[in-house]
């Protein structure tokens, strides 16, 4: 039996959890007994600050349950080892993947915590040989830890770069084949979806998803039904935080974060493209 209790974040959202799953997902928590659309995603399709968030917008638009399976600051690590929520999605009419960061999972060099993936938990062995000059017991989140060890020898720090992606393709195979119904992969940030070098984005580690570029991307097309580009425009972005509901401590996360004006705007275009999907999967 599923667990049916919600409960409130620090961000004012509705969390819940789905039967023996132990990842706190957006809610509130839906009945899935008849057809619905699975979301997975991080914390942009959670929607922190927002009281409707993507998954909620789309299904205003389709007229079809769209369950929101994403957490906060979640990586591919929170879904691929999680069999109650690749089940769900394999149940629901189609799967809508958000493309997260590589850094967010466990790989050769340090390993992540099982459900929020941003928080660093240890170094392998391989990790301190190629850092010995790095105090690894400094670090709580990854995005730090990068940071820190791309200061230290930028040289060094492309070994760590080619591992997490090559990590997160793997990975990435790994969940969209546990998956069995039709997975749409969605590209929903600020970046734009090319090959520029991380480096020479405006946001550099700061980007999200970190270390992701178009090529990755291509390499997943044979394995989905389609990709879609959720990117904002610049008039959705310039929009900020108005509609967010966030106390002046939160000021500064909720800045971070894509506005109310991004989600109706994917919204639009998602809820075009899952139609397409429903009529080739019928």
């Amino acid at each position: 039996m599923m667990d049916l209790s919600g409960n409130t974040s620090g961000d004012g959202a509705t969390t819940c959890r789905y039967g023996v799953s132990r990842l706190i997902c957006r809610g509130p928590r839906r009945q899935l007994d008849k057809p619905y659309v699975a979301f997975a995603g991080s914390s942009e399709f959670y929607g922190r600050f927002i009281e409707s968030p993507l998954p909620a917008l789309v299904e205003d638009r389709i007229g079809e349950t769209c369950a929101n399976f994403a957490a906060v600051n979640g990586g591919i690590d929170a879904y691929v080892n999680d069999p109650t929520l690749t089940r769900l999605f394999s149940q629901a009419s189609c799967t809508v993947l958000q493309v997260m960061g590589a850094n967010f999972l466990s790989n050769r060099f340090y390993t992540v915590h099982p459900r929020r993936n941003d928080r660093f938990l240890r170094t392998s062995t391989v990790l301190d040989a190629i850092y010995p000059d790095v105090d690894f017991s400094e670090f709580t989140f990854t995005r730090h830890m990068l940071t820190a060890l791309h200061e230290t020898d930028p040289d060094r720090f492309d070994i760590v770069v080619s591992e997490l992606r090559e990590a997160w393709l793997a990975r990435m195979k790994t969940l969209i084949a546990a998956i069995q119904s039709p997975v749409v992969l969605a590209w929903f940030t600020m970046e734009d979806l090319d090959d520029t070098p991380w480096q020479d984005r405006p946001a550099g580690l700061h980007a999200n998803p970190l270390f992701v570029t178009a090529s990755m991307v291509d390499t997943l097309r044979p394995l989905v039904r389609e990709v879609v580009d959720l990117q904002p425009s610049r008039m959705a972005i310039a929009a900020g935080t108005r509609g967010m509901t966030f106390t002046q401590l939160q000021r500064a996360a909720a800045e971070e974060m894509l506005g109310p004006a991004c989600h109706v705007e994917a919204a639009d275009h998602l809820a075009e493209r899952l139609r397409r999907v429903a009529d080739v999967a019928a």
